[in-house]
């Protein structure tokens, strides 16, 4: 009898041992030091193994002596496995494992409901030896619900079943293995421990609970466990988060300066939280700040270029990363960012559009180089895609010209001829879309998108290099560049009811979307660039031409109304050309500066005429002689 007792001691010894010789090689083996692909490998490894030996454990019944270790080795290969986002197989796992502990107990399978199941496989092992290897697996059974996003589950069991567990988790930790330190070789020996594991499960299920109840509009419910949540122990990551979607709610529910202190507060705890700096420069262009949103903009790329450096793990925490739990898409939308070459684009247009020209042509030089290279840090990555390559080389274009570099400007419209010139269709019909018919509005239909796209890039060409060449007061090179550019466009024609090409209604534009309204902003600039070009040559029969069409095709075109009154006051129609300013100045324009691409702008060089001249000469010239 005494010899049939040995041999499952022995067994039982045995499978310790190899369990914690597993525990040390696995702790050992991986972490910072390997590659990627390294600590992979290492982990499928340590994966497979414990398999192997639970298979080995399950091969006899589930006796009281034997449970506590199988338990164990469940929860260092279920561990393992959700480490891999192996969530079915470790799930299977321990469905098995509490199969197991209720045939050993003797109690009845229960529901499938979360709740009922886990309170009944609790009591069943009450205050027993089995009590925390079944909490440990309840632990687990939470990671996995974080992991593939089942908070409604972790809702319904949170009340019941983690209250539990926090009130015993002392008692169980502490006692439970507190053999350990004297004889580690007798007792199986976890791969992490399970008070680490539950202060990570703690944090991360109020940072998801919390990203979830902002995507759904209940900001202050979010709000109170957010801020319990940053008193947590928990990697400084994982603080950070707290304080960003802290922030977030704050935003939400307009308080920005309280939003900026936590995204501060984000920052200071992990500088390496961008989402903050991000989450900061929405607040400064809500707020108006634009100084404060180029600095945050300025600042967020240069973090973004940085080689990323993960932070070290926590003791005992290295397994199981956090990333691994906070899998939902409410969280991953409010932790996105755009990439590092459409913050430098944002960067340029935002410098130009505010004053500061020479930086935002660094800026468009910089991204231009950058996509270039064979270097594009973050070009992949997530968030808005960044223009097409000539509207790029266009904005660039008009920067340059901004900054009174001419030469440079013409060298890029060149490449935009170059590029799109062989591509140019003799013609583009264009049929005005059914008003039921919303989705065509934007499409222009799929065939005619790309030929348009075409024509208008490469008639922005043409038009910045007359604005190029009437900044060099060379007015003969001005006209016939601008005329390039309207020759280019008139072959974009209009259909509307009868088939009778004709100019398109302004509805129509409206209703067409952006390229019809790019196509006639660009008629109306390059016919006033070309009037204004032959007021210098005293050609005023031809200027008057010019500007009236340039008014018919863009109204709010100040240029074209302002140089049309002085062609009419040269002419002798003073009272023509005094309605026509004061027309001009009563125009509200339909778009903010920013809504424009740069190179859509009215050009700032050439010739300008002077309100304030102009006013006081209608003023000199008295009211209208009656009739």
């Amino acid at each position: 009898m005494s010899d049939q007792m040995c041999q499952p001691l022995s067994l039982l010894y045995r499978w310790i041992q190899e369990n914690n010789e597993l525990v040390d090689k696995c702790k050992q083996g991986g972490g910072d030091a390997l590659s990627p692909d390294q600590n992979k490998t290492h982990l499928r490894w340590c994966s497979s193994e414990f398999h192997k030996l639970l298979k080995k454990i399950q091969g006899i019944p589930p006796l009281a002596d034997y449970l506590q270790l199988e338990l164990t080795v469940v929860y260092n290969a279920c561990l393992c496995s959700t480490a891999q986002s192996q969530f079915s197989e470790a799930e299977l796992l321990l469905t098995q494992a509490t199969e197991r502990v209720l045939q050993m107990t003797g109690d009845a399978p229960v529901a499938s409901d979360p709740p009922v199941f886990w309170r009944t496989v609790l009591k069943s092992v009450g205050d027993t030896a089995l009590n925390p290897c079944v909490l440990y697996l309840l632990c687990l059974q939470w990671a996995l619900w974080l992991s593939t996003c089942q908070l409604k589950t972790i809702q319904e069991c949170q009340d019941e079943l983690f209250s539990v567990f926090e009130t015993h988790s002392t008692r169980v930790w502490d006692e439970g293995r507190s053999e350990l330190r004297g004889k580690s070789s007798d007792i199986p020996l976890l791969v992490m421990d399970p008070r680490r594991l539950f202060e990570l499960l703690q944090i991360c299920t109020i940072i998801a609970q919390g990203a979830e109840s902002l995507s759904e509009g209940r900001s202050s419910q979010a709000l109170s466990g957010l801020q319990t949540a940053s008193s947590l122990p928990a990697p400084r990551t994982l603080i950070a988060y707290t304080h960003l979607l802290s922030g977030s709610c704050l935003a939400h529910m307009s308080r920005p300066q309280m939003a900026l202190q936590c995204y501060r507060k984000a920052l200071e705890t992990d500088s390496r939280c961008v989402c903050a700096l991000y989450q900061s420069m929405l607040i400064y262009r809500q707020l108006g700040n634009t100084q404060a949103e180029i600095q945050a903009l300025r600042l967020l790329h240069s973090t973004l270029m940085l080689p990323f450096a993960t932070e070290p793990a926590l003791a005992g925490t290295r397994l199981l990363s956090p990333s691994l739990l906070l899998r939902s898409q409410s969280l991953s939308s409010l932790l996105s960012v755009p990439s590092a070459l459409s913050l430098l684009h944002n960067l340029a247009l935002k410098c130009v559009h505010h004053g500061r020209v020479s930086d935002g042509v660094e800026y468009y030089l910089d991204l231009l180089a950058v996509l270039h290279s064979e270097d594009q840090h973050g070009l992949h990555a997530e968030g808005p895609p960044l223009p097409s390559l000539p509207e790029l080389y266009l904005q660039a274009g008009a920067a340059l010209l901004m900054a009174r570099r001419p030469a440079d400007c013409m060298a890029l419209c060149d490449e935009v001829i170059t590029t799109t010139l062989e591509l140019l269709p003799e013609k583009v019909v264009l049929e005005e879309p059914e008003e039921k018919c919303e989705a065509e509005t934007r499409a222009l239909c799929a065939e005619g998108d790309d030929r348009v796209a075409m024509l208008l890039w490469a008639g922005a060409a043409y038009l910045l290099q007359g604005h190029c060449h009437t900044h060099l007061k060379d007015w003969k090179q001005a006209v016939t560049h601008y005329t390039r550019c309207f020759n280019l466009l008139v072959k974009v024609r209009f259909k509307k009811g009868s088939f009778q090409p004709q100019i398109p209604s302004t509805d129509m534009v409206g209703k067409q979307g952006t390229d019809l309204c790019i196509l006639q902003r660009l008629k109306g600039l390059s016919l006033a660039g070309r009037g204004i070009s032959f007021t210098q040559t005293d050609q005023l029969r031809e200027a008057l031409r010019d500007l009236q069409l340039s008014m018919q095709a863009f109204p709010e075109c100040v240029s074209a109304g302002l140089w049309c009154g002085e062609v009419l006051w040269r002419l002798g129609r003073r009272w023509e050309a005094a309605a026509c300013w004061e027309k001009t100045w009563s125009f509200t324009p339909q778009f903010s500066v920013e809504s424009l691409s740069v190179y859509l702008q009215e050009p700032q060089s050439g010739p300008l005429l002077d309100s304030l001249e102009l006013r006081r000469r209608i003023q000199e010239l008295g009211p209208p002689l009656s009739a």
